[in-house]
């Protein structure tokens, strides 16, 4: 439960940026998943904001370089109730092995072996001035080996996940509640 409008909590976990979270926690996680890069002198490579809006905000404004960078998809929203999007990807490689799929043939995409990951954050109205923030995620692999390799991939993540998700969930609430309306302080 939020102790905000429902607007002021969409606006919180649509201008939500992962990368703005701080916590000894959550920061373990994110430098864990890049040991395998350090491992291998490779560059662990970070982009300066991972903003949900803009996933939104780069599809509509169509600049394809943004565009094709990013392997998260806007794949669909309600305004000021849901905003849902997905990836497709090898998430259980050292590196993750990203595929670009275009938010039109996301529903279709079947070439074997890979991970389809939707997520959403939903915002339910609970009173006038008091929400509840959900955020509900799904993987659908492509074959049977990739779902074998998903589910020992997710047995080994999870706990991590879930510090991460809570984190995200921790970061729009406190926006909301503050009145920001967005994580990333400034007002849009």
């Amino acid at each position: 439960m939020i102790t905000a409008a429902p607007d002021g909590v969409y606006r919180a976990a649509r201008d939500l940026d992962m990368l703005s979270i701080h916590s000894p926690l959550f920061d373990a996680v994110m430098w864990a998943r890049g040991v395998p890069d350090r491992v291998r002198r490779r560059p662990v490579a970070t982009p300066p904001s991972m903003r949900v809006s803009d996933l939104f905000e780069t599809a509509a404004a169509g600049d394809r370089a943004d565009v094709e960078a990013q392997p998260w998809v806007a794949l669909g929203e309600r305004a000021g109730r849901e905003i849902v999007f997905g990836a497709v990807g090898k998430v259980w490689k050292p590196t993750i092995e990203w595929r670009r799929v275009e938010p039109g043939d996301y529903a279709d995409f079947e070439e074997p072996g890979w991970a389809k990951m939707a997520a959403a954050f939903v915002v339910h109205p609970y009173g006038a001035r008091r929400s509840l923030l959900t955020y509900e995620a799904r993987t659908a692999c492509t074959d049977p080996v990739s779902t074998t390799r998903f589910g020992r991939y997710w047995t080994l993540v999870s706990p991590g996940v879930g510090i991460v998700l809570r984190g995200a969930l921790r970061a729009v609430e406190a926006a909301a509640e503050t009145g920001e309306g967005s994580t990333r302080g400034d007002e849009s």
